[in-house]
């Protein structure tokens, strides 16, 4: 039988072609897949930044685009779509979620606080009597949603869905308490015209609203504007975002089409995952190692904020938890145990985008500090991302009996049972 090479070649193409989009639709539709091109974008920063290609990397960021430079457009221009997302999810969690009672905020409430507080006094501790550095501080004091998902992700089965339902509950609540610190602290040179001008909006955007607007047009029209006053007003424009998402009305929570808020989140999310914050990741990851030496590891700022995310998050995370758990305010979750919960709070201390995002807006116009925060972070995100995975793989599946308490009122022999130790 005579075979026609170029037939085969056809053939053999046209079944590698389905096969290749099938791998890349169950690629995107993973859990993992933003979380992994994240990775992807700043590892690829970091080796343009140390390549031949580095001043070109760098001048691209600082050209000038309608009187604002790349890396402005990305810092206070995507990433506000990255914050409408954020509060369309407070909001929906809030509302509806894993946040809609008290007794559900209990823990990842207590976690989060601790989570913020913690690593805030570490970096304080370090550049205490430095008034120059002092402002970092709440840069250790985020995670990053997507980053600490991502790598829960790869787990796969080991880890129960009860641990990924706290983790992302406990990182809204965080990205909130991110938002309410970059408002309060990191604000400078107000304009009180466009303050009102902001305000005016906003009570426009609330107006619609209260009339039961459902159309989402006149919400981002209205939303654009809130982006352009916010910017000139000297209150960081991203926070526009955040605002508009919460004047988004949730309409029928069980059917997306009649729920603008639903809707404006499903679709913005493959954006935000697979575009907004890997465009975000690539042009602040980027950091030039030449001259850099060891010793520059204990620098305050990058020493302050590693440890932060490394120390600070997981006695942070894991000792609030604790602590709600023991007085019976909160119970750990569904099929986990106490190894479960200190390998959560280790991957919390995965804090790149946010801490990335805060450390410009604390060192604006110091390329040095922002650079060393760029070490730090990365050193205590890899670090934190490391052990985490090291702790929850070593967890042993939870068995629990059906008459144990799950308040955290367990004896020896059941704490044993709990932890998986």
């Amino acid at each position: 039988m005579n075979l026609d090479p170029s037939r085969l070649e056809k053939d053999h193409s046209h079944r590698a072609t389905p096969a290749a989009l099938a791998f890349l639709t169950r690629f995107f539709a993973a859990e993992s897949a933003g979380g992994l091109i994240l990775m992807a974008a700043a590892f690829a920063a970091l080796v343009v930044a140390n390549s031949s290609w580095s001043e070109a990397y760098f001048s691209t960021l600082h050209i000038k685009l309608i009187g604002l430079s790349i890396e402005h457009w990305v810092n206070d221009g995507l990433m506000a779509i990255f914050f409408m997302l954020v509060g369309l999810e407070i909001k929906r969690e809030m509302l509806v979620g894993q946040l809609s009672s008290w007794s559900q905020r209990a823990l990842p409430g207590f976690a989060a606080l601790g989570g913020m507080l913690l690593p805030a006094l570490i970096y304080i501790a370090i550049n205490w009597g430095n008034p120059e550095t002092l402002g970092g501080w709440a840069i250790p004091a985020a995670t990053d949603i997507a980053f600490a998902l991502g790598v829960l992700s790869l787990l796969g089965k080991r880890v129960p869905v009860s641990l990924k339902i706290f983790l992302s509950a406990l990182a809204i609540l965080d990205d909130l308490g991110a938002v309410v610190i970059i408002a309060l602290f990191y604000t400078s040179g107000l304009s009180i015209s466009m303050l009102m001008a902001s305000l005016a909006v906003i009570v426009f955007l609330l107006v619609l609203n209260r009339c039961g607007v459902k159309r989402l047009w006149p919400y981002l029209i209205a939303g654009g504007l809130l982006w352009f006053f916010m910017l000139q007003s000297g209150i960081h424009a991203t926070l526009a975002g955040v605002i508009l998402a919460l004047c988004i009305p949730l309409g029928d929570s069980n059917n997306e089409r009649k729920s603008p808020l639903l809707y404006l989140e499903e679709k913005l999310h493959p954006w935000v995952a697979f575009a907004v914050v890997p465009v975000f990741g690539f042009a602040n990851a980027g950091v030039s190692l030449a001259g850099m030496s060891p010793g520059n590891l204990i620098d305050p700022v990058p020493l302050g904020v590693a440890l932060g995310l490394l120390l600070g998050k997981q006695v942070g995370v894991f000792g609030f938890s604790a602590l709600a758990i023991r007085s019976g305010l909160a119970k750990l979750p569904e099929e986990c145990g106490w190894f479960h919960l200190y390998g959560i709070a280790l991957l919390c201390g995965i804090g790149f985008t946010m801490s990335l995002f805060i450390g410009a807006l604390a060192f604006a116009g110091n390329p040095l500090l922002v650079d060393e925060v760029k070490v730090g972070v990365l050193l205590g995100s890899v670090l934190s991302a490391a052990l985490g995975v090291a702790v929850l793989l070593s967890a042993r599946p939870l068995l629990l009996e059906p008459d144990i308490n799950r308040s955290g009122s367990h004896g020896p022999d059941q704490l044993d049972k709990v932890s998986g130790i």
